[in-house]
């Protein structure tokens, strides 16, 4: 299915008419608002929105920016219980994460956070990652302290 790209993603960019498959198209894109089925009359109201649908990605990209200057310098403080080795006996996960981050004020969605090495298991200092925007990505420093059991 052809669709016409309604914001920047990792498909394309604003405007950009990509074919994907049609449960993506479906069941992702239409339904959220990123993406339109790429009809003649749907590329003639894009062309026709294109300034305002660009200036609302503009502001979202600095509010974005804004955010991460915030967080640039932010540590996120965790305690969990753990070992005499250091191992937790949970994990922290992204939800934790974005959970702590909400209760200091950041509104972070959990998806937006990313651990590439997975889940934390460890105490320690950490670096994950956080996709404010397509284009504005900070790693983040997760310090989990171990509390004994």
């Amino acid at each position: 299915m052809q669709v016409i790209l309604l914001e920047k993603s990792n498909l394309g960019q604003l405007g950009d008419v990509v074919r994907v498959k049609d449960g993506y198209a479906r069941n992702y894109l239409i339904p959220y608002g990123k993406a339109k089925r790429a009809t003649e009359s749907a590329i003639a109201e894009f062309e026709a929105r294109r300034a305002e649908l660009e200036q609302a990605a503009a502001e979202k990209l600095k509010e974005a920016q804004a955010l991460a200057g915030k967080l640039a310098d932010f540590v996120v403080q965790l305690s969990e219980k753990a070992g005499v080795d250091g191992r937790l006996f949970g994990s922290v996960t992204t939800h934790t994460i974005s959970a702590e981050l909400v209760a200091k004020g950041f509104a972070i969605e959990r998806s937006k956070v990313r651990m590439p090495d997975g889940p934390i298991k460890i105490a320690g200092e950490h670096e994950v990652s956080v996709a404010l925007h397509p284009d504005v990505v900070i790693d983040l420093k997760v310090v989990v302290a171990g509390e004994a059991a």
